[in-house]
């Protein structure tokens, strides 16, 4: 009796080691919360403002800025990316893998046209879906404040990446050409290359909505040598800032 009272304890003291290990180590995961992106709601800019700071709105804080004569009138108009500064919208700790903390404030793109009477600067436009908000803590902020935004003759460039530390193996960066034509800001240019980490296969897609023109181009990493093709482009209206939604995720019409 006293052997079986012995073992009883030497295994009760076992299991309660053991119990105590597993909440050791479950304990950052007990920790952790499920991935929930907060809502946000998107206010609304100040329609005129002497310089750049003034469109910013309370709560937010201006990422990049960028100047040039986007309307032709020989005056430099302002290019701006506000983003949100809530810490609400930081996750700090959630299951899976991905970057943590985790900033899923978003970015509002902004337009200003020098006004040539007041020289203030006169709001154009404003769009949040172009530079779309994080929601994939596992892939790269796809805006890089050093190269998203750049000034071209008669236009700016909007460039945006995609690179997965996990969970996906094809990575591609895009860059969008925009020109003000027609009280509209006009998409001119769509070029994107890709690369597929596993296989090592390239691609490239360029449209030319000026002169309606696509290059496709695929290859590999391996070879010096691309297949090119070309096609024409059907007539239809070029698509605009307005309607081209998600950055990451548009498609040009064929």
């Amino acid at each position: 009796m006293n052997r079986r009272a012995g073992l009883a304890s030497y295994l009760t003291a076992i299991l309660s080691c053991v119990a105590v290990a597993a909440a050791i180590l479950l304990s950052p995961i007990a920790a952790a919360q499920s991935l929930t992106i907060p809502e946000v709601s998107y206010p609304s800019l100040p329609r005129q403002a002497g310089r750049a700071e003034g469109f910013v709105p309370p709560g937010w804080m201006l990422e990049v800025q960028a100047s040039g004569d986007l309307n032709q009138d020989g005056k430099a108009d302002l290019i701006l990316v506000v983003r949100q500064n809530n810490p609400a919208n930081v996750i700090e700790d959630f299951e899976g893998l991905g970057e943590k903390p985790f900033d899923t404030n978003p970015r509002i793109l902004a337009i200003a046209f020098r006004d040539g009477g007041s020289g203030k600067f006169a709001l154009q436009f404003e769009n949040h879906t172009l530079i779309p908000r994080r929601t994939e803590p596992a892939a790269d902020d796809p805006f890089d404040k050093e190269l998203g935004i750049a000034v071209v003759r008669d236009g700016f460039q909007v460039r945006l990446d995609w690179f997965m530390s996990a969970g996906g193996w094809e990575t591609f960066n895009t860059t969008y050409t925009f020109r003000h034509r027609s009280g509209r800001f006009e998409l001119i240019g769509y070029d994107r290359s890709t690369t597929h980490r596993g296989s090592g296969d390239t691609s490239s897609l360029s449209v030319n909505y000026l002169t309606r023109k696509v290059k496709r181009t695929t290859g590999h990493i391996s070879r010096d040598a691309d297949k090119v093709r070309w096609q024409k482009l059907p007539q239809r209206p070029s698509p605009t800032l307005e309607t081209i939604g998600d950055g990451l995720s548009f498609e040009p019409k064929q």
